[in-house]
């Protein structure tokens, strides 16, 4: 398959180099990713790997394309459910044009090898939304987005917390 199976767009009033570095900064992506650190050096072929506050791994893969500040690309695998690890890799990609000097349009795709039920794609479509909403509110307003919504579940040995909002209180 050549076709993302899930893309979603969105529009930032900041630079290029803003978004960049909130995609691939561990401190500020604890702020809008569920409290998910990313970590890599961001070189091709490195490891990625986006942690849980626990310090488990959540998803895990390798850096395809990383072209500061407009393209970053990494291979993606769900690790800390059982059901998901059975799944082939996904590649992640998201792509930031910039509008002028103050403003870009930030598109994340998931391209999947093979057909997916559509119950997986969706946990996608629902996710990302949020997300690139909780990076455009951090980016333009310098504060946490504060929604009451459910976060992933955490990893199976951990204990299970109330639902708290994306902003830890």
């Amino acid at each position: 398959m050549s076709t993302p199976q899930t893309v979603v767009v969105t529009y930032i009033a900041a630079t290029a180099e803003q978004v960049w570095q909130a995609l691939t900064d561990p401190v500020l992506s604890v702020k809008y990713f569920f409290g998910r650190r990313v970590e890599s050096d961001w070189q091709v072929g490195s490891p990625f790997v986006l942690r849980m506050d626990d310090g488990k791994v959540d998803s895990q893969g390798v850096v395809l394309a990383a072209e500061p500040p407009y393209r970053l690309s990494v291979t993606w695998r769900v690790e800390w459910l059982e059901a998901f690890c059975q799944l082939p890799e996904v590649v992640v990609t998201w792509q930031i044009d910039a509008l002028g000097d103050e403003a870009v349009r930030l598109t994340v795709s998931e391209l999947h090898q093979e057909p997916l039920d559509e119950q997986i794609l969706q946990g996608g479509r629902n996710g990302w939304p949020l997300i690139l909403a909780g990076l455009k509110t951090l980016l333009e307003t310098g504060r946490q987005l504060n929604v009451e919504a459910p976060r992933p579940p955490t990893a199976p040995d951990a204990p299970s917390a109330p639902s708290p909002a994306m902003q830890d209180q």
